[in-house]
């Protein structure tokens, strides 16, 4: 089969791979219709993440057809469309079991293959889905397939850093960062009852989208951010600030914005060995920090009657959709933010 393929720092190949094949009887093996180019990718495809075997499949999202299943999977059946979280969860275990499907005790992420053991990556024709039973959620009828390929990560992971941020509806909160997941997460916010966002980005097109979906937009290069933030606030600051972007900047930018007694929540992939703020300054701020890979599982049955809602155009975060064959070029369209590339996605059959 044809698969986007690590080589490389910076050098990604679409290469034929081997068919993934049953190893488990709870496994099963899914055609891949839709797969995403995600923010993640990028800190392999730059490096910041290191350890991936070389000819690892790439990527984490999917959407697509079940043709084979191992003989435990009863509740599913071949030939049924469904999407699926970035992370398998076999369902059972004590994490699983109090949502933390993230953190399974025989989970694990796709697309991260290191010293030979992991999961294949989705951005594929065909990936094997170990625990197929706990992970794969089958797509309701009437479902669009690219909302459902957001459903397995963009989606529930910027409403889970909304989650974490403790809305209200008289609060101020703050979104840095206006890629796809920041961009859910300003969707987040509104659907927990916030009144005022802000949202907070260099590139007009993802300005736009944010505004759209009803926040106040903010250039990081144009408004004095923090000064604009105390003004709308009496001088306290906003009352969480949610940061998707992963970044020491981002970051510090996030503890100058926030309130004394306010919240920072997280779900950008840091790389760097230490916080860009110090445990002095979290103490005498009385902050709370809350960080974390999203249990996109958990959310994902959840969240299908918001989606399915419209009050929201989520496909607008969608800018580039390429064939499989074009991999590589998705990889550079997003990288680089040409072409105003918001989202790239990847059509394997």
């Amino acid at each position: 089969m044809k698969a986007v393929t690590f080589h490389d720092v910076g050098n990604l190949q679409v290469d034929t791979v081997p068919d993934p094949v049953i190893l488990q009887p709870t496994d099963a093996i899914v055609k891949v219709h839709l797969a995403g180019v995600c923010g993640s990718d990028l800190h392999v495809y730059h490096g910041r993440e290191t350890g991936l075997d070389v000819g690892t499949v790439m990527g984490h999202e999917l959407f697509g057809e079940i043709v084979a299943l191992g003989s435990e999977v009863k509740k599913l059946r071949v030939g049924q469309q469904v999407m699926s979280p970035f992370t398998t969860s076999c369902g059972h275990c004590d994490f699983c079991r109090m949502g933390l499907t993230c953190r399974c005790r025989e989970g694990g992420l796709f697309g991260w293959v290191a010293q030979g053991k992991g999961l294949q990556g989705a951005q594929a024709e065909y990936v094997r889905v170990p625990w197929a039973q706990g992970s794969l959620v089958p797509v309701p009828e009437g479902l669009d397939q690219e909302l459902a390929l957001l459903m397995g990560d963009v989606i529930p992971t910027g409403y889970f850093c909304a989650d974490m941020a403790g809305i209200n509806p008289a609060g101020t909160y703050v979104v840095l960062g206006c890629g796809p997941v920041g961009l859910m997460a300003v969707m987040g916010c509104f659907a927990l009852g916030a009144e005022k966002v802000y949202a907070v980005d260099r590139v007009p097109e993802r300005l736009a989208i944010a505004r759209s979906f009803g926040a106040e937009p903010l250039s990081l290069d144009q408004d004095h951010l923090q000064e604009r933030l105390l003004d709308v606030t009496n001088g306290r600051g906003a009352d969480a600030v949610l940061e998707v972007v992963g970044s020491p900047q981002a970051s510090r930018l996030a503890f100058d914005l926030v309130r004394p007694g306010g919240t920072i929540s997280t779900v950008g992939v840091h790389t760097t060995p230490s916080f860009s703020f110090s445990p002095v300054e979290a103490y005498d701020k009385n902050l709370t920090f809350k960080i974390g890979r999203c249990p996109a599982r958990h959310y994902m049955e959840r969240l299908l009657p918001l989606v399915q809602s419209g009050r929201w155009d989520l496909k607008k975060v969608i800018s580039h959709r390429l064939n499989l064959d074009q991999g590589k070029e998705a990889y550079r369209l997003f990288d680089e933010k040409r072409e105003g590339c918001t989202k790239a996605i990847l059509q394997a059959f």
